[in-house]
């Protein structure tokens, strides 16, 4: 997941250009010198035990009661912006106005009260053919995942918010390519020619209202919860995720736009676009994670119970052994 405090140049990998230089990050697609695992570093919480983005095994979640509806106040209709659409070099994001007036906040669903803002939200992809989510449910990919980033109202800013546990709550929606188009995502793809390089930021000739890009009312209700970090450096392990269980879908030549999306150049080199712009998946380790009532579980594998072939096989297996250890 990309962040607004965080935004450093790269250069690409082209035959004769100088390598990566110190305290740059980037994706192994676009140089392994300071790719995913480089990161920590650069950041030493890249390193930590919290890292996000995570597999969710269905055999291992939990179900919560306490994981109720979400609450969403000014999704339903477009706000009066302004919307900028930009290319930062490894990421396409739109920056939504955060503002007092921006009246755009969402509760419940078991976060921390008293609301969370949305500050932007961005793509993660794959490469032709291949998928590029984050997140994946039972190690199921799918073409692409959208990141809606979200601030705790109690804090001024990022910057402070990144500094706290329950700064940030991120709605992660996994999108599954389709042969039509989805025309909620129209407003969005339709730009992309027009951010042409790293730093080019255009603004939305209109707004829409971000319900549209999220699943339908049965949808929301079904989603995992656990406690993570950013994706990018410095992957703090400040936010709440929100992993929805139903994908939204997206037309496969709208998927094929953001494959088109340029990353940074150097003067009179050809544009190079970018690919597989995520995170490989980090440890679990002792987390939990949690399910809300609606969502899927799968249940616990059942204890293997020895049949005659298992039997069979080991003892061959021993047989075989034995013979090896004394020799022919």
């Amino acid at each position: 997941m990309w962040v607004l405090g965080f935004l450093l140049p790269f250069l690409p990998v082209q035959l004769g250009v100088q390598s990566i230089s110190e305290g740059v990050w980037c994706y192994d697609s676009q140089d392994p010198k300071c790719g995913p695992t480089y990161w920590k570093e650069l950041a030493p919480a890249c390193g930590g035990p919290t890292q996000s983005p995570i597999n969710i095994d269905l055999h291992l979640v939990q179900r919560d009661a306490t994981l109720g509806p979400f609450i969403f106040q000014g999704y339903d209709s477009a706000p009066p912006g302004p919307w900028t659409l930009e290319n930062d070099g490894h990421t396409v994001l739109l920056r939504m106005d955060a503002g007092p007036h921006s009246h755009l906040e969402i509760q419940g669903a078991g976060l921390p009260l008293p609301a969370y803002q949305p500050v932007q939200l961005h793509f993660h992809w794959g490469s032709p053919g291949h998928p590029g989510s984050e997140h994946s449910l039972d190690r199921q990919h799918r073409a692409m995942e959208m990141h809606m980033v979200h601030v705790n109202t109690k804090y001024q800013n990022m910057a402070e918010a990144q500094c706290h546990p329950d700064g940030l709550a991120v709605l992660a929606v996994l999108l599954e390519e389709q042969d039509r188009d989805n025309l909620n995502f129209s407003a969005i793809v339709s730009d992309l020619k027009n951010v042409s390089s790293p730093g080019v930021s255009v603004n939305l000739t209109s707004t829409f209202p971000l319900a549209s890009l999220l699943p339908g009312a049965s949808g929301l209700s079904r989603y995992y919860r656990y406690s993570g970090s950013l994706t990018t450096p410095g992957c703090e392990p400040v936010v709440l995720w929100t992993v929805f269980e139903s994908t939204i879908p997206i037309g496969r030549e709208q998927v094929a736009q953001f494959h088109t999306v340029p990353q940074a150049r150097l003067p009179g080199l050809h544009t190079v676009p970018l690919t597989d712009n995520f995170r490989p998946q980090q440890p679990l380790g002792g987390r939990k994670i949690s399910a809300s009532p609606g969502a899927s579980i799968s249940a616990a594998a059942p204890p293997h119970t020895p049949t005659l072939g298992d039997l069979h096989q080991a003892l061959t297996g021993l047989g075989l052994s034995l013979w090896l250890w004394q020799g022919p």
